[in-house]
């Protein structure tokens, strides 16, 4: 039997199929959409997987000011922060996040799930999120994504 049959293909920059899809966030749960969109943008769920590589999709979440969440997590959620300096510690909620820009959620949600090292940094820019129905990507012709 030829030995190059049992060989793993292994995706690297150049042949990792990079494709553009749009993620409408109306009426989703935070959270779950954020595993999804994380998984995509990793490349998970495509057939050639490949951990150490940037192989997943650009991907664009619109209507992020429409974005859900479960219980009183809008006031009893905490996001703390810190400055750096003695006393620095800052605490937000949900509503005053969202008060300033909804898709400051969506992200910090998103890079919540990314790996903590340089490729996540990097998978990190390939996330675009808008608040309204309208993005300025329609050039790259995404595909509509159900989740």
């Amino acid at each position: 039997m030829d030995s190059i049959s049992y060989k793993t293909a292994m995706t690297n920059k150049a042949t990792a199929d990079k494709q553009w899809v749009v993620v409408d966030a109306e009426g989703k749960v935070l959270g779950r959409l954020a595993s999804e969109v994380a998984k995509m943008i990793r490349g998970k769920h495509k057939p050639g997987y490949t951990p150490n590589v940037d192989c997943g999709d650009n991907v664009i979440v619109v209507n992020s000011d429409k974005v859900k969440m479960t219980g009183k997590k809008w006031t009893d959620k905490k996001y703390v922060s810190h400055t750096g300096y003695p006393g620095g510690q800052r605490v937000q909620t949900p509503n005053e996040v969202k008060a300033k820009s909804s898709t400051i959620l969506v992200e910090r949600a998103v890079r919540g799930m990314l790996p903590k090292n340089r490729l996540g940094r990097a998978l990190f820019n390939n996330l675009y999120v808008y608040e309204g129905a309208e993005h300025k990507h329609e050039a790259q012709t995404p595909k509509e994504v159900k989740l």
